[in-house]
């Protein structure tokens, strides 16, 4: 069970490093045919019908929480208020796992929030370096 778990992580990080690309599991067919080779069954990128249903309420349910988010930090973590609705709602079972899961999602989130605010900065700064 435990490598199932592992497995599925693993999926959904492929899956949205995808997503931000752009690259889908039909895009990358439609290349390899454009291109006239042979998909390589390691680098087709996971689609929704992959997962697990607790990965998909997982999803859902991080999509559905508010944000926390200030000026000049950016995206602090999801507010959980609102967490057990969500939890009754899904009727989830393995809550520890459903908890990695939207802990993970956040984790990720505020790391992707934190690179855009440095981009962001850094490139103020070089424009405001450069007209002096």
């Amino acid at each position: 069970m435990e490598e199932e778990k592992k497995l599925a992580l693993n999926r959904l990080e492929k899956f949205l490093q995808n997503l931000d690309t752009g690259m889908t599991r039909d895009k990358y067919l439609e290349m390899m045919d454009q291109l006239d080779k042979e998909p390589v069954e390691e680098e087709i990128p996971p689609d929704w019908e992959d997962f697990p249903e607790i990965v998909l309420d997982a999803l859902n349910t991080f999509n559905m929480l508010g944000d926390r988010m200030y000026p000049d930090i950016g995206y602090i973590g999801k507010d959980y208020t609102n967490l057990n609705h969500y939890i009754e709602l899904f009727d989830i079972q393995d809550k520890l796992f459903f908890m990695e899961l939207l802990s993970w999602l956040d984790s990720r989130a505020i790391k992707k929030s934190q690179e855009h605010l440095k981009r962001e900065y850094d490139k103020l700064k070089r424009k405001n370096s450069g007209n002096k």
